[in-house]
């Protein structure tokens, strides 16, 4: 589903009736019977409990660990925003229940003006996704979004690890600190770590620099206080190559979004969309790795 962008498990049955390389790729026979849709609701909580996807993914990186193709020391990180599968609609005050609703105007699709009316995270809640929280990235508009994030190692672009959360202005931070403890745990000895100017807060850079690695992260303006990344880090030609670098994690984004379905999520709650952001980003690995060995 990931490989060819199919954006539903109805739809993945649908071309196994015709589509003999989804056949093949499931070892069925070309006139077997396919699965039924609903089996994948029960199939997914079992993938949930067993953790299937995060161990997938990380047999994937043993694969690409073994064939040398990661750096053990470089990494960079960011995060982005995942709109969720739920409308600006359905984000109502949470002291309204479910029976004091105003009855809707236009059937199931009723009109909603929200001009004036003061709309925040801590007294709305989506009541199509409750996990789901109300952000915006880049000057863009404010959708109902989760927040996902990827460390990214810095020899060949393979992502070795996958976080998501709930969407809020502290999440890149705490999601990047979480991701390099669990990077250590796995015995990766991470000396530099690549991000963006919106990683250049005071208490990431000395969380950072207390787990042993170096901030390359883009120094945002002088403040008061003085720069937090300054000539010490800035003067070594190591950090213009992380600079330069980082940069490829969008691409990963990009690839996850475009053909992985990341840009507008199918499914509902944290850990369903984590289940799906590992999977994802197990095929770009896969994608990714064919080219280099191929090119090796």
């Amino acid at each position: 589903m990931c490989l060819y962008s199919i954006r539903s498990e109805r739809q993945l049955c649908e071309r196994l009736r015709y589509d003999m390389l989804f056949r093949f790729f499931l070892e069925l026979q070309v006139d077997g019977a396919t699965f039924d849709p609903s089996g994948f609701a029960h199939n997914r909580d079992r993938l949930l409990q067993a953790d299937v996807a995060r161990l997938f993914f990380e047999g994937v990186l043993r694969q690409a660990k073994s064939a040398q193709l990661i750096s053990k020391e470089h990494f960079t990180v960011d995060g982005t925003l995942m709109e969720a599968w739920a409308s600006l609609k359905s984000f109502r005050p949470k002291s309204k229940g479910n029976d004091d609703r105003d009855p809707p105007e236009g059937g199931s699709n009723p009109t909603s003006n929200f001009h004036g009316e003061k709309r925040s995270n801590d007294t709305h809640q989506s009541t199509t996704d409750p996990e789901a929280k109300e952000a915006r990235k880049g000057g863009g508009a404010a959708v109902l979004s989760y927040s996902g994030h990827l460390l990214m190692e810095n020899r060949n672009g393979l992502c070795v690890d996958v976080s998501v959360g709930a969407a809020d202005g502290h999440a890149e931070r705490e999601h990047a600190l979480k991701m390099l403890r669990r990077l250590r745990r796995r015995g990766f000895q991470p000396r530099t770590l690549g991000a963006d100017k919106g990683y250049d807060t005071r208490d990431f850079v000395h969380a950072v620099r207390q787990l042993s690695i170096t901030p390359h992260i883009a120094p945002k303006n002088q403040t008061r206080s003085g720069p937090r990344i300054d000539g010490r880090t800035t003067r070594h030609p190591g950090f213009q190559v992380s600079q330069r670098v980082r940069k490829r994690i969008e691409e990963i984004f990009g690839w996850m979004k475009t053909i992985g379905g990341l840009r507008k999520l199918r499914y509902r709650g944290t850990a369903k969309v984590r289940l799906w952001t590992y999977f994802s980003a197990s095929a770009y690995n896969l994608v990714r790795m064919t080219r280099l060995l191929a090119a090796s």
